[in-house]
């Protein structure tokens, strides 16, 4: 099987962070983008060139038995075991261990000695000191206290202790982290369209608990009978010409009126499972959503049980008739349409919920500091065909309405840095905490030249962007060689996408903080100061370069195999 660029990148940076630090790294690839087969060739590399024992950690037995098909086809050799009840097996004494955590939690002991434990859906561990996470990774340390811990996730923040990466916390950085626009450009991710329903909500009565709104009060909320009665029109209205609906209720009382209102009223058959749902009528519900055709089901109502795990690529529509204050759940219930599909051209989301303009678009998503996620946000909804679109659109880009200049008179809260006066500039400093590069590709005008976008993280979720012009010429190439020659022993490259595989490698100098400046008036700020840290080496033959030849024999992702890298 041969992995994707972006896999094979994640692979070797995950090699690079336990072979020089100390501490546990976490990757990030969005839902669709295939964690799995990342996971799997990291189980193959740990057995089959350093002799190490390995266990993969997952909430639901669907991640088990992914990750379980993926080592057979990747790994044929490995000695696998399954241990979770709910697929009856309990598997000891493997290379590795592919086991629900529900059933293994208190069996660290029993495994024995392990050298890696990989966590799927790594935003599962809870951030307190208890949960069965904690406490198999706490035993397992007991008997090797050397174990590293490897985190995947699609989603690595929580509602109310933001990143779950941390020096305190179990995993301590991303080492890798691709996006949801990036893999949607290079075309490993379906587009999406968003719509919100006609019929507005307001949830500002209902309480908040533990992050999230009380379950009860939302399913009151949602099971009107006009507004049930309006969803089930708008989704059979836009679903006409679409192949897969999967539908996110609040509730089971809510669901079924859902499922009730689109049969009656619009002739329509929709599934339906819970969380009560036995087995046996649930495996043949999701077989026949899966199938689809003659015999099959073309729409599939849920109540929070097909967030993570469900794996059905042909949904091109996802209705979420709920409102959530988790970014967390509203990621993972919009990524059920992430994935391609032969036929399938976008997916479009029918947000019910105001979640879309809660949290933002799922690639922007905005991490709310506080219970009510007050603040500006990040999308708006245009009122003329109810798409949803990022709150920086001043001409919808669907049907073209024109939105009205921003009301620059109402008060804010926060005393703001922009001049008082046309043309006045304003000047800020801020420390960096992570450099990314991106190749960036102009949508509106596919023959631009590429460009180099870097991407300065400062605090938690904010970040200031620049571009360098390698594929240009004159004076933006010349900027560019400048820029790179400021940063880098290595030749200055021939292009963006060299560039942006030699930055990746490590090419560059450390970015330790910035200068940004802002002209009252303009939309945007521009970097224009950086204070860098020491260049670094040459690279070693282009080592961890994307591309490059075959590796000589005893080197796996450019680590000598006699040099274990956890």
């Amino acid at each position: 099987m041969e992995l994707r660029q972006y896999q094979s990148e994640s692979i070797a940076a995950v090699y690079e962070h336990l072979r020089t630090r100390d501490d546990n790294p976490c990757v990030v690839i969005p839902t669709g983008g295939g964690k799995t087969p990342v996971i799997a060739t990291i189980c193959r590399d740990a057995v089959g060139h350093w002799g190490g024992r390995v266990v993969l950690l997952a909430h639901v037995k669907e991640l088990l038995e992914q990750a379980a098909d993926k080592l057979r086809v990747i790994a044929p050799d490995v000695p696998m075991g399954i241990y979770s009840a709910g697929l009856k097996r309990k598997d000891l004494g493997y290379a590795v261990t592919v086991a629900g955590i529900q059933s293994i939690w208190k069996k660290a002991c029993d495994l024995g000695p392990v050298d890696l434990i990989i966590v799927d859906e790594a935003h599962m561990v809870p951030a307190e000191d208890d949960g069965m996470y904690r406490q198999f990774i706490a035993d397992s340390k007991v008997v090797n206290p050397n174990v590293r811990i490897i985190g995947l996730t699609a989603t690595p923040y929580r509602m109310k202790s933001g990143s779950i990466c941390a020096p305190e916390n179990i995993l301590n950085h991303v080492c890798y982290e691709v996006g949801v626009r990036e893999l949607i450009v290079q075309g490993f991710l379906s587009p999406l369209k968003t719509k919100a329903g006609l019929q507005k909500i307001s949830t500002d009565d209902l309480h908040v608990r533990a992050g999230e709104f009380v379950a009860s009060e939302v399913e009151d909320l949602m099971d009107k009978e006009g507004l049930v009665e309006g969803a089930c029109a708008e989704i059979a209205e836009h679903t006409k010409d679409r192949s897969a609906t999967l539908i996110f209720s609040s509730g089971i009382r809510h669901g079924q009126h859902i499922v009730d209102v689109l049969k009656t009223k619009h002739g329509i058959e929709c599934g339906f499972v819970t969380g009560d749902t036995p087995d046996g009528v649930r495996a043949a519900i999701l077989g026949r959503f899966r199938s689809g055709g003659e015999g099959g089901l073309k729409y599939l109502c849920n109540v929070n049980v097909l967030t993570t795990g469900f794996d059905a690529p042909h949904i091109d529509c996802v209705a979420l008739v709920r409102p959530t204050m988790s970014p967390g759940l509203y990621y993972q219930m919009v990524g059920r349409g992430f994935r391609l599909h032969p036929g399938k051209t976008d997916c479009l989301v029918l947000d019910f919920g105001g979640n879309v303009l809660r949290h933002g678009p799922v690639d922007a998503i905005r991490i709310a500091t506080d219970d009510r996620g007050d603040g500006e946000a990040p999308a708006k909804e245009c009122p003329n065909c109810q798409a949803l679109i990022a709150a920086g659109y001043q001409t919808c880009p669907q049907c073209g309405h024109q939105f009205p200049e921003p009301n620059r008179q109402q008060h804010e809260a926060k005393a703001s840095t922009e001049g008082i006066l046309s043309g006045q500039t304003t000047r800020e400093e801020h420390r960096v905490s992570e450099t990314t590069y991106h190749v960036h590709y102009k949508r509106s005008d596919p023959s631009a030249p590429l460009t180099m976008r870097v991407e300065y993280r400062v605090g938690f979720n904010r970040f200031f962007r620049e571009w360098v012009c390698f594929d240009h010429t004159g004076y933006a190439r010349t900027k560019a060689e400048a820029w790179w020659r400021a940063r880098s022993v290595e030749p200055v490259p021939g292009g963006t996408e060299e560039a942006v595989e030699m930055a990746k490698a490590g090419a560059l100098a450390p970015t330790l903080s910035i200068n940004v400046e802002k002209k009252a008036g303009d939309q945007f700020e521009r970097v224009t100061q950086h204070v860098l840290g020491d260049k670094p080496p040459r690279l070693d033959s282009d080592e961890g370069l994307p591309d490059r030849p075959p590796e000589p024999a005893g080197m796996t992702y450019g680590i000598p195999e006699d040099e274990i890298p956890f």
